[in-house]
């Protein structure tokens, strides 16, 4: 145990210091563009398989799909192609791209996080331990999926495409010859075969740096698999063994000396970087078709996130002053779901946190609305007690379970009695991007509460209370709005406005201290439906000036350019004109704090991620889950969305308090993608600007300008805080402990002469069991940095497939800074249960022309199979039909071992004469049954007398002639046939 902590803080130096070890595809780019990253494969794969889900969805609704799919679809050909209804809307492609990504960061952390294990990149021929890890994670993907938690799924599920991608680069698979994945890795139940033994020599010398013929000529005649040894620290390696090869692994210098890793070009066999390249895209759609069938297809495009819409979000207060509040939380749902049920705005998602004192939930994650309106519909307004509830444990629960750029709304009338949770759910804000607004009732207009004739204190928002929901919203972009009871319902129209298809923000500012301003604002023509928000006391005045000149004033309700509705300290313009492009201006008088916000809905625009760089001679960059240095560099990876046109020409960081502006230089990666990079970013909380220009509509040769914003606020730390895990999937009942360092920086670097005594603040968003020490001193010659560590207990009662998000917190009490680093986690049950339900055919009746196709219809066949998953499998889940559009009968029986027999009864009109049958059991794995009618030259009806327990009628890909007059023609043509011949 002591040896393993040791290797974890040692790898938390490794990765404090920032040096690369990385040993597979590169993980996000290459500078000269030849070689394939896991970024280009994963989304490579997702693409593609989700355009073939969405091309046989649309077979079985009967609707066309004239997409061609190959490895050059990009998301926005995809997210078109499979949305079923773009008519009336507006195609955003932000949480398809936000999801994509998540899984390709998570895909590229794998390099850090488990740097030096070789299971994880099948490393020292460690075979059994790769396909662990991926059966393993397969597992966890499923069981989230399975609990619509899909935040969780697409983590995971990146981390697992990694070690399959890897292994094609790190084994020998393509130099054996192979042209096809090696599916065995995905399937538990089956051996892996032909492995090269550990006293089987498999490699000799290369010739100088030319490493093309230096696998032995043996290995590749008997086909035996091996990959290469790689080590940072020790050459030491089984004698005759290849090496993974590069300048940082030691095993390479030894003889046999040289590598057979395809990583890249110019790696020891990058002759074959494109083919091992090709064959990981292949697994990865291999391996996401597998986790497809177990889940279904609908499930399935979710985990993808295919989705143009947001989900529904709200935090709910339901103490006894709150029954307001929670009427109008109910009509204003009831009413967005009911408008908009079966359409391309429908939330993809519903999520309701209630809280109170001292409790908080049940969390509510669904897709169903239903089940969401029978959960809100149950909530009432009851006690209270001493006034102050648990509203931001509430939040950060919504935070980790909503998806990343959601919007989440919290209504409450009290104090918050967990306020030292601010700097956590602020590190939750800036990693999900979220933004939270508050429908604050109640707020006083002094900073002293009321007290009623008794004597006692009234329930009220104080000014000190309220400024703790404003500091949230303004971090995330969102916007605190304080009403009475009864103008709740004026205040709400925001909700709708949110959840409008591909709401953008164009503009947005937050002015504390109060000051008069002139703002300036773009309108392009891609953009429509302008609103703006402008949130501030009863004193406040402003002036709206279109591009054009024309302008309203803020007591002008209706004017030539918006109309103005009041509610409480929000004021909401419906901006009329969308067909004025150029430059806005808004200006407001103010000597009190107040915000401004314009949105419009458009299908461009830009998600972004702090990358942090990794040197070397293999060097790229990862997710980084904290805030960036004081004055060191910052770079972004910046990806725009909805058009291939726009081209990107400037990104800021603007600080208003300043006001600070820092400039970032812009590298184009491709396919939308920059890097940008700012130098020696200064302390403050920033939010970051985009201008662009694109080709005009009528014009190509005239460029327009554009402009987007985002919401959530960047601030920096001159505190550094890494963490490391040696599993990202845990077990119930179990406890997992975390190393991580704290580290002071200046300059944008570890200060190695710095001390200090910092505060330890550790959560996780399920109330599990913590332990650590609060307190972390960093004392003179530590080189600027101390370790600690955190115990994490699960609980044996945790659910598979529960996702657990643990935020560690560094806070340096003397200069008011506070940095963090974010880790997740899967709990996943050991699996024992590792192979599918098996089928077996019991009988095929009926007979079917092969000739006369206009008579099928008036023909029928049947066909019956038992599936079982054994007596000791977890048992059958669900059978669906693969292919095939007759009627599906099942029911159960008993077999002669004590096994569950479901037994399958299929019949069709003979227009469908194959069938193919899915049958999933309770852990996901898969079984398949095929069955087909025998054809002969004449059609002799079947008729059916089966019963069965259940029956469910499923469309699938095949031709269905149900017209009753065509199913008539063909009885009676068939019977003036027989009496004429």
């Amino acid at each position: 145990m002591c040896k393993i902590y040791t290797v974890q803080l040692f790898v938390a130096m490794v990765v404090l210091l920032r040096p690369s070890f990385v040993n597979s595809f590169q993980p996000l780019f290459v500078l000269n563009g030849k070689s394939m990253t896991h970024r280009h494969i994963t989304q490579t794969a997702i693409l593609r398989k989700t355009a073939e889900v969405c091309r046989d969805i649309a077979a079985s609704e009967g609707r066309e799909f004239s997409l061609t799919i190959d490895d050059t679809l990009s998301v926005s050909q995809v997210q078109k192609a499979c949305s079923s209804d773009i008519s009336t809307s507006i195609l955003s492609t932000v949480y398809f791209h936000t999801s994509i990504a998540t899984m390709y960061f998570s895909n590229a952390i794998v390099d850090v996080v488990y740097l030096l294990s070789e299971e994880h990149h099948f490393d020292d021929e460690t075979f059994k331990g790769g396909r662990d890890v991926i059966t393993t994670g397969v597992s966890a993907v499923k069981a989230s999926v399975k609990d619509e938690n899909y935040i969780a799924g697409r983590w995971t599920l990146g981390q697992v495409c990694h070690t399959l991608q890897d292994f094609y680069s790190h084994s020998n698979w393509v130099e054996l010859g192979n042209n096809a994945p090696y599916n065995s890795l995905i399937k538990p139940d089956q051996t892996l075969t032909n492995l090269a033994g550990v006293d089987v020599q498999t490699c000799r010398n290369c010739n100088g740096n030319n490493c093309k013929n230096n696998i032995l000529p043996d290995v590749l005649q008997q086909g035996l698999l091996t990959s290469g040894y790689f080590n940072i620290f020790s050459s030491k390696k089984p004698t005759g063994k290849c090496s993974h090869g590069g300048s940082l692994d030691r095993t390479s210098k030894r003889d046999p000396v040289g590598g057979i890793n395809k990583d890249k070009v110019g790696s020891s066999h990058g002759f074959l970087h494109k083919d091992a390249a090709n064959l990981a895209v292949d697994a990865t759609v291999e391996l996401l078709e597998d986790i497809r069938i177990a889940v279904g297809d609908v499930p399935f495009l979710r985990l993808m996130g295919l989705s143009q819409s947001s989900v529904l979000c709200f935090v709910i207060d339901t103490t006894g002053s709150m029954s307001d509040g929670i009427a109008e939380a109910k009509r204003v749902s009831f009413e967005i779901i009911d408008s908009k049920r079966g359409t391309p705005q429908e939330p993809s998602a519903y999520i309701l946190v209630p809280f109170n004192d001292p409790g908080v939930g049940p969390l509510t994650l669904t897709t169903n609305a239903d089940i969401f309106k029978e959960r809100i519909n149950r909530l009432t307004a009851s006690g209270g007690g001493d006034i102050p509830e648990l509203c931001l444990s509430g939040l950060q629960l919504a935070l980790t379970a909503a998806p990343s750029s959601s919007e989440i709304f919290v209504f409450t009338d009290a104090p918050a009695k967990d306020a030292h949770l601010k700097s956590t759910v602020t590190a939750l804000i800036e990693s999900s991007k979220s933004e939270v607004t508050f429908m604050l009732t109640g707020v006083l207009s002094s900073r002293r509460r009321r007290r009623s004739s008794q004597g006692v204190i009234t329930r009220a928002l104080g000014q000190s209370d309220a400024q703790l929901y404003r500091d949230l919203a303004q971090a995330s972009g969102g916007q605190s709005i304080e009403v009475t009871k009864a103008d709740l319902s004026m205040a709400t129209s925001v909700i709708e406005d949110s959840l409008a298809s591909a709401v953008v923000t164009i503009f947005q500012a937050v002015v504390n201290p109060g000051r008069n301003n002139n703002f300036t604002f773009t309108v392009d023509d891609l953009t429509q439906n302008l609103t703006a928000y402008v949130t501030g006391d009863s004193s406040l005045s402003f002036k709206l000036t279109s591009s054009t000149g024309v302008s309203q004033a803020s007591n002008e309700t209706s004017g030539p350019l918006a109309s103005i509705t009041t509610a409480g300290n929000l004021r909401r313009l419906r901006i009329r004109t969308d067909n004025e492009t150029g430059i806005w201006q808004f200006s407001v008088t103010s000597d009190s704090p107040y915000s401004v916000k314009i949105t419009g809905q458009s299908s461009v625009d830009f998600i972004y991620n702090i990358v942090e760089e990794h040197g070397g001679a293999h060097g790229d960059f990862s997710l980084k889950e904290s805030r960036p240095l004081s004055g060191g560099n910052a770079t972004l990876m910046v990806t725009m969305t909805g058009s291939n046109t726009v081209t990107v020409t400037d990104v800021s960081l603007l600080d208003d308090s300043g006001p600070t502006q820092v400039n970032g230089s812009i590298q184009w990666m491709g396919s939308g993608d920059y890097l940008v990079t700012f130098r020696e970013v200064p302390s403050g909380d920033f939010v970051l600007l985009l201008k662009g220009e694109y080709s005009n509509s009528t014009s190509r040769s005239t460029r327009t300008s554009l402009m987007r914003q985002a919401s959530t606020q960047i601030k920096t730390s001159s505190i550094l805080v890494t963490a490391q895990v040696n599993n990202t999937n845990i077990e119930p009942d179990s406890t997992v402990t975390i190393p991580f360092t704290v580290a002071t920086a200046f300059g944008g670097v570890v200060n190695d002469s710095a001390t200090g005594t910092f505060t330890i603040r550790a959560t996780n968003d399920r109330s599990y069991t913590l332990s650590f020490s609060t307190n972390l001193i960093i004392g003179a010659g530590d080189g600027g940095k101390a370790n600690g560590s955190i115990s994490l207990s699960v609980p044996s009662s945790a659910l598979s497939g529960t996702d657990v998000t643990l935020t560690i917190e560094a806070e340096n009490t003397a200069d008011n800074d506070i940095n963090y680093t974010i880790l997740r986690f899967s709990v996943a049950l050991k699996v024992t249960d590792v192979s599918g339900p098996t089928c077996q055919e019991v009988n095929t009746s009926g007979n079917c022309s092969s000739s006369s196709s206009f008579l099928c219809s008036s023909s029928k066949w049947e066909f019956l199979a038992n599936f079982t998953d054994g007596i000791n499998g977890t048992g059958i889940e669900r059978i669906t039909l693969r292919q095939g559009n007759g009627t599906l009968n099942t029911s159960t029986a008993v077999g002669t071992a004590g096994e569950n027999i479901t037994v399958v009864t299929y019949s069709s009109s003979c227009c469908s004469q194959s069938v193919q049958l899915i049958a999933v059991d309770k852990v996901g794995n898969v079984g398949s049954c095929v069955g087909q009618v025998r054809a002969v030259t004449t059609a002799t009806p079947v008729i059916s007398t089966t019963a069965a327990n259940n029956t469910t009628s499923t469309g699938g890909h095949g031709l269905s002639i149900s017209h009753p007059l065509v199913v008539w023609m063909g009885v009676f043509i068939s019977v003036l046939l027989k009496y004429t011949h």
